[in-house]
């Protein structure tokens, strides 16, 4: 089989390996779709950097796989071969608490090993899976629709549920990368008036064409724009997904008294006054990460019942063979999603 190795610097590997056999309580996928996460891009692709959970060990590349079980390994019961499955992209030891909460993520085990990351992912024709970290994928999403579940959009759905998203609520969503456009999605799904704000005209584009009512450039007048859509009020919640100090300050200054932010994109920083900006409004600010299994479990769901497919924010595809092509047009920033697919 061929897979794809990052070696840093924006290079792409395409290198022929073995077909790994399972062992106990693991499967083989055949995959059929593996997404480009921007993590990859900023931690391995242009150069290795990272230690821990961030430490990417020359293995297969890709966290976001998606496929069907081709062969079943001793003491698996749960799942069997011809089944469609997403998976959960960090296996954990399965015994500490974070793991018995579902969140392997969070895992502090030596034996913790993140798929594209410490153990080969999905970047390949087929992939060894923990039996533990499949998630059954619902017939009416396609594989693609379950590669993007893997990372992206459990990360988004992860920070929907902190802010506790309704109808009731007008949302900001700062960046609009593959995980703002989820965060948008997902936002509307929980009823919620969406604004978008973004540099990028594509990307803005890519928002109003999955339905955000309000689009705007970030530039000089963001914010009193935003104030004008909410009679200057703000928003009840704003959601950075730039990583950029200059988003995380706009939902900060965006938000309405007593009014939730939540931080999801990774990297930067970010520095302001909290007197004005957090206490004297009132703010809750909630860090947060990747969801856990039960909360994948819960989002295929919920996207079947509301009828919502993540493949809509996918701009590009492309064969394992054009892996360097995918990364080259994922990392001009002018794109929505960029997958790799089988078929």
């Amino acid at each position: 089989m061929y897979g794809v190795v990052l070696p840093g610097h924006e290079r792409v590997e395409i290198r022929e390996f073995d077909v790994p056999q399972p062992g106990v309580g693991q499967v083989l996928v055949k995959m059929k779709a593996s997404g480009l996460c921007g993590s990859d891009l900023r931690a391995i692709y242009r150069e290795h950097v990272g230690v821990g959970a961030e430490r990417y060990q020359n293995v297969i590349a890709g966290h976001e796989p998606s496929g069907q079980i081709e062969e079943v390994g001793p003491g698996v019961t749960g799942f069997r071969r011809g089944d469609r499955v997403i998976v959960y992209h960090i296996a954990g030891c399965g015994y500490c608490r974070e793991c018995r909460r579902g969140h392997m993520i969070s895992c502090s085990s030596p034996e913790r090993a993140a798929y594209g990351w410490q153990r080969d992912g999905g970047h390949a024709d087929y992939l060894l899976a923990e039996a533990r970290t499949l998630i059954r994928l619902p017939d009416e999403l396609s594989y693609v629709d379950g590669a993007l579940i893997a990372c992206g959009f459990g990360t988004a759905y992860q920070g929907v549920l902190r802010a506790g998203i309704s109808g009731r609520d007008r949302v900001l969503v700062v960046g609009l990368g593959p995980l703002g456009l989820a965060a948008v999605m997902l936002s509307m799904a929980s009823g919620a008036e969406v604004i978008a704000v973004d540099l990028v005209p594509e990307r803005l584009a890519l928002a109003r064409r999955i339905g955000a009512q309000h689009t705007l450039p970030a530039d000089g007048q963001t914010l009193e724009q935003i104030m004008a859509l909410t009679r200057g009020k703000g928003t009840e919640v704003a959601i950075d997904c730039s990583g950029s100090p200059q988003g995380r300050l706009l939902c900060l200054q965006a938000a309405r008294e007593r009014g939730r932010v939540v931080y999801l994109g990774e990297g930067g920083t970010v520095t302001f006054e909290p007197s004005p900006l957090l206490l004297h409004k009132r703010l809750t600010l909630y860090g947060s990460w990747v969801c856990g299994l039960a909360e994948m479990e819960e989002l295929a769901e919920h996207l079947v019942r509301k009828g919502l497919h993540p493949e809509d924010i996918v701009t590009h595809r492309f064969a394992l063979t054009e892996a360097d092509q995918a990364y080259k047009t994922f990392a001009s920033g002018k794109c929505g999603k960029v997958v790799l697919t089988w078929d």
